[in-house]
């Protein structure tokens, strides 16, 4: 990243003017969700502000998507039967316009997965987001991390992440030390957050979830994107000034999340 100036690309207006909306509409997230985070992610949603729906069961998942605000599609744990609710919800998000989000969770070394998430994100994704080296992984330039967890840098993965934008039409958002979100053409980095993040389960996948909740906030999903990570950064920030580990970061985490008001995101969100 060359600068720490503020973005020209989002504001922080448009932060809180999207967190505001998401406050306002309570937004119902169909989350189709790995097994070992529901709970947390459907937690960090109502803390936010949205609705979750955890409806993942085929013949009813791509009818509710057809109804709900946005959608959901986290590969952490694909069995047979939830893969095939998952092509149920983007087939039902597409024909009723629904804006959905694919984090291709642990890609790359595990085949199963990786296939899936390779035809998911053909289908016209609002937003992929995930750690480097999954992004890599699904852009076809490396074999993935480790389970999990990144082994490549965000700056690694900023070029993979542009050309993914540009294949894929989607927003590409990779989580690090800086988050990077681009469209294929504008990148805007969100600094913040906190290490804890990585030390409690479900740190990376719920923000998936709270990146679909912003889906439903404004027309541009760039800019919902970048909320969602300055949003969740700010939480983030706050727990852990209190936490004295991960045990107590995770409620105070849920706290933050609930706490921060659009004038105080305003304030706090750094971006370049």
């Amino acid at each position: 990243m060359e600068s720490m100036a503020p973005s020209r690309l989002v504001t922080p207006g448009e932060l809180a003017d999207a967190l505001g909306a998401l406050r306002a509409s309570s937004p119902l997230v169909q989350c189709l969700t790995n097994t070992v985070v529901t709970n947390f992610t459907a937690n960090v949603l109502l803390a936010a502000g949205g609705s979750p729906a955890m409806v993942d069961v085929p013949g009813e998942a791509g009818d509710f998507a057809a109804v709900a605000a946005s959608l959901l599609v986290n590969l952490g744990t694909p069995n047979t039967e939830q893969a095939a609710a998952m092509r149920e919800a983007v087939t039902g998000a597409g024909a009723a316009s629904t804006p959905w989000v694919l984090d291709p969770v642990a890609i790359g070394s595990l085949r199963v997965r990786t296939a899936l998430a390779r035809e998911l994100a053909a289908a016209g994704p609002s937003v992929i987001r995930g750690n480097a080296s999954e992004i890599l992984a699904l852009a076809g330039v490396s074999g993935g991390g480790r389970g999990v967890e990144s082994t490549d840098s965000v700056a690694a993965a900023a070029d993979a992440a542009r050309e993914l934008a540009r294949s894929s039409g989607a927003v590409v958002a990779v989580s690090g030390e800086a988050d990077l979100v681009t469209d294929g053409v504008r990148i805007v980095y969100v600094h913040g957050g906190s290490a804890l993040l990585t030390r409690i389960t479900g740190g990376g996948c719920a923000l998936g979830a709270v990146c679909a909740a912003f889906l439903s906030t404004g027309p541009d999903p760039l800019v919902a994107t970048v909320a969602a990570h300055a949003f969740y950064s700010a939480a983030a920030e706050r727990a852990a000034e209190h936490a004295a580990g991960p045990g107590t970061f995770a409620p105070l985490f849920l706290d933050a999340l609930a706490a921060i008001s659009p004038a105080e995101l305003r304030a706090a969100a750094v971006l370049s």
